[in-house]
């Protein structure tokens, strides 16, 4: 074979490298202006499970970064890295596409650690007969919670059965606990479900009115693929409901457990309507069901909600919402859209991307432009101070001011039930970026 020969295969060949070498730069100067975008407004801190990668073993595939979902990850010097850790929502694809095992998914980071029970991979505690899963375990994705509580309830049901009323009580009807109930029709457990709420959804039915919710296709125990992605909760909890039509399964709404006390064969579940013998529990409540409080004077008073179902209801009002999250910036969005309406969203960050580092780009980027439209007014390094009859004092910076109010609505997260869990036993570990 002469020279010609060569490069005739030479020639394209080095061609269609130029390309992807060319285009592998682009994307990696990118990478690393989106990375250096992330550090100049705070945005470090992710606030899910998230991946590490172990830099050794990535040999830059970049299959994970075409895994993701959120684009989190980025490539940087032949490494894939997390380039934008704020927009991470757990979703795990990336350690599932990884074909070196070099991404470990993780709670917490050295800074701001993470309360997740100790759970066994069945989704058992360290106290035998209680399981937990979906976001009180530390997975808030809707998609993973469901298939937690059924994966919960194969766990279950290869227990032996015992002399108690019910094998299983499940406490909560968001998606873990709905997976668990079909879970429990689909292996003919003796269950009830109990949900403290007046409809089921859990965090979903907490959800603003037509808020867009993120899921992919899962399947369900007895009805299959649920296949929606991007879905509103209006749609979504249709779906739900339907399902308890077509299946039949029975949830108590209106029902609060209050108590789990351990007996010799099982444990009696204490509610306000009644008490259970069970031989096992599944805890899916959440961590929304115990809202953090802003412990300041006048909070008891009705005024003061932690949740927003439906904007239309502050007509007309001069309304303060509290928080830096999604949840915080959508409130504070839909009731400003409402005729009539002032709103003041106070956040604790120093500026505007460390405040709202919590929240999705595109809502970030809603909220600031309808803050420069003069439609809802932020005031950073903020809080409340005391809260009013008609109004309600709030600190921002070194000064304060007392301002007409309405109504307030703090969505300021949800605290884990530590002292709960701790009273039935259940130990709860403080992940600082471990698994």
């Amino acid at each position: 074979m002469n020279i010609l020969d060569f490069a005739v295969y030479l020639v394209p060949l080095a061609v269609i490298m130029l390309f992807y070498m060319g285009r592998r730069k682009k994307a990696e100067k990118n990478s690393t202006v989106q990375m250096k975008e992330a550090v100049a407004q705070g945005l470090t801190e992710p606030t899910s499970l998230h991946p590490v990668i172990d830099p050794v073993r990535c040999l830059g595939s970049g299959s994970c970064i075409k895994a993701c979902p959120e684009q989190a990850l980025g490539m940087i010097k032949g490494k894939a890295v997390l380039i934008n850790p704020t927009h991470c929502i757990g979703h795990g694809a990336c350690a599932a596409s990884c074909p070196h095992g070099a991404i470990t998914l993780v709670f917490g980071t050295e800074k701001r650690g993470m309360d997740i029970p100790q759970v066994a991979p069945t989704f058992e505690t360290n106290v035998k007969g209680i399981f937990i899963a979906g976001e009180l375990g530390g997975m808030g994705l809707i998609r993973k919670s469901a298939s937690q509580g059924a994966q919960a309830m194969d766990s279950i049901a290869k227990l032996k059965g015992s002399t108690n009323d019910y094998d299983v009580v499940i406490v909560g009807a968001g998606p873990a606990g709905m997976g668990a109930t079909l879970g429990a029709l689909h292996h003919k457990l003796r269950y009830v479900t109990l949900e403290q709420e007046e409809s089921l959804g859990g965090a979903v039915f907490q959800y603003p009115r037509n808020k867009v919710v993120m899921t992919a296709p899962v399947k369900l125990p007895v009805i299959g693929e649920m296949h929606f992605k991007e879905v509103s909760k209006e749609r979504l909890l249709k779906f739900w409901l339907d399902i308890i039509e077509k299946t039949g399964i029975h949830i108590n709404f209106n029902e609060r457990m209050e108590n789990i006390i351990p007996t010799d064969n099982g444990f009696i579940v204490k509610s306000g309507r009644g008490e259970y013998k069970t031989r096992t529990v599944l805890l899916a409540i959440g961590r929304r069901g115990t809202p953090r409080k802003l412990g300041v004077p006048g909070e008891e008073l009705p005024k003061v909600v932690y949740r927003l179902i439906d904007p239309e209801q502050y007509r007309d009002m001069h309304v303060i919402v509290v928080g830096g999250g999604d949840s915080a910036v959508e409130a504070a969005m839909a009731v400003a859209t409402e005729s009539g309406t002032t709103v003041s969203l106070l956040a604790r960050g120093e500026d505007f991307g460390a405040a709202f580092g919590g929240a999705k780009p595109k809502n970030r980027d809603k909220l600031k432009a309808m803050s420069d439209a003069g439609k809802l007014k932020i005031y950073l390094k903020s809080g409340v101070k005391q809260i009013n009859k008609d109004t309600a004092i709030i600190k921002f910076g070194n000064e304060e001011a007392e301002i007409q109010n309405d109504g307030v609505i703090v969505c300021a997260g949800g605290t884990l039930p530590t002292p709960f869990l701790k009273q039935i036993g259940v130990m709860v570990d403080t992940k600082f970026g471990t698994a």
